[in-house]
């Protein structure tokens, strides 16, 4: 059977089930019972393989329970990345490289209608007065949302795809990312609670190194996690919160955000605050609660390299105290943040760990770096394959203070 024939009969079952059957009153299991009937019933004297008859059933149940051609798609463990740029432009990322998909919705309507249903099972609200909201799918996939008329194309989605496994720093070793050795040296450095901050450009991996050096974290300890939508997963950690900011309503009130559950955080007695990512004002309540004995706290952040990482810290602590002087800015980031690992994507869009930088005050008014690590490319580097690894460089690693208070001192 041809995939025309294929989605026309579909959009046929569709249709008469949507008709025919009170859907409110059936379980997904007897929906999905009623439709295997129909298809039987319509197949009759049609010679179809078992394999497309339950293609056809799972699409006819898709279109009316679940999200439609996005199922088939977000169910690739091989895709990592969706981008729905209206009905008829499906755009998706696999292994770094971006390609167009021979699916489309069948209508606008039908696009915003699977947009309703997946915004509302996270009690997110999106529409003309709201038009732009973040979000999340049940198994924590990050989605975004923009519809018209601030999308010119029609109802654009982007969807980061949530790795079922979840990430730990043996996967970073097995892709390359780090090497053993690093690896047990960021295990000392969150251990003995050094607050540290990943930096790196869109898609290097931040979040995804995050949720790998979390799993470094005490089990025993109280966790906090502060995210636009839930999608870190720490695993192993039994006093864990975590909270997840809300859009404002309708009538524009109700909003809670970064920097409210920061604030509300410091009365949870946290012992750790992991912050996803911070863009905005709220760096400066995340720095304050580095600076009042909240160590061990960890975040993300876009930037291009370390120092430009600093630099868009002062932006955003400007943004959250409009008249604080750089030198209080300055002096308040580099008491804060101890540790800044780099992230990049690279030229063959490959993930990689650029530097790992120690932070080590204020010196003639400008932050002072120690860069302990740095990739080097070698001999077998060529303009599609980027080959090399971290190198050790020759400054001393100079604020163990907190490694010989947590009794885990060793050379670095």
């Amino acid at each position: 059977m041809n995939k025309d024939r294929v989605n026309e009969l579909v959009e046929q079952i569709r249709a008469y089930v949507k008709d025919n059957l009170v859907l409110s009153q059936l379980s997904d299991e007897e929906l999905e019972d009623r439709i295997s009937d129909i298809v039987s019933e319509r197949l009759a004297g049609n010679y179809v393989s078992i394999d497309e008859k339950i293609d056809i059933i799972e699409k006819v149940y898709s279109s009316i329970r679940g999200l439609g051609v996005l199922d088939t798609i977000l169910n690739d463990e091989s895709i990592t990345e969706v981008m729905i740029n209206g009905p008829d432009n499906i755009f998706i990322e696999k292994d770094g490289r971006l390609s167009r998909v021979d699916e489309h919705f069948e209508s606008n309507e039908r696009l915003e209608d699977i947009i309703q249903r997946v915004v509302s099972r996270a009690g997110r609200e999106v529409n003309q007065a709201n038009p732009i909201c973040d979000t999340r799918l049940p198994d924590g996939s990050r989605v975004n949302v923009v519809l018209p008329p601030i999308a010119l194309c029609g109802p654009t989605v982007t969807i980061r795809k949530f790795s079922k496994e979840p990430m730990t720093i043996e996967r970073l070793i097995r892709y390359g990312s780090i090497t053993r050795d690093i690896a047990d040296i960021l295990s000392l450095l969150v251990k003995a609670k050094y607050n540290i901050f990943i930096s790196g450009g869109t898609g290097s991996g931040k979040t995804t190194f995050l949720n790998a050096l979390s799993n470094y974290i005490p089990k025993d300890e109280r966790v906090i996690t502060i995210e636009d939508s839930a999608e870190l997963q720490i695993t192993g950690i039994d006093n864990l919160v975590s909270l997840e900011t809300r859009n404002a309503n309708v009538s524009g009130t109700g909003q809670i955000t970064i920097r409210d559950l920061i604030k509300s955080s410091l009365r949870m007695r946290p012992e750790r605050i992991v912050v996803g990512e911070v863009r905005g004002g709220e760096a400066l309540d995340m720095l304050q609660a580095m600076n009042t004995g909240h160590d061990g706290s960890l975040s993300t952040g876009h930037a291009n390299s370390t120092e430009d990482m600093l630099s868009r810290l002062e932006t955003m602590v400007l943004q959250g105290a409009d008249g604080l002087p750089l030198d209080a800015i300055r002096q308040q980031i580099a008491s804060a943040v101890d540790i800044i690992i780099h992230l990049s994507r690279l030229r063959d869009k490959s993930r990689k760990t650029m530097q790992i930088t120690e932070v080590c005050g204020v010196e003639n008014g400008r932050i002072k770096l120690n860069p302990l690590y740095v990739f080097e490319e070698d001999s077998n580097s060529t303009m599609e394959k980027v080959s090399g690894s971290l190198k050790r460089t020759n400054n001393k690693f100079i604020n163990d203070y907190k490694l010989k208070l947590a009794g885990l001192y060793r050379e670095i």
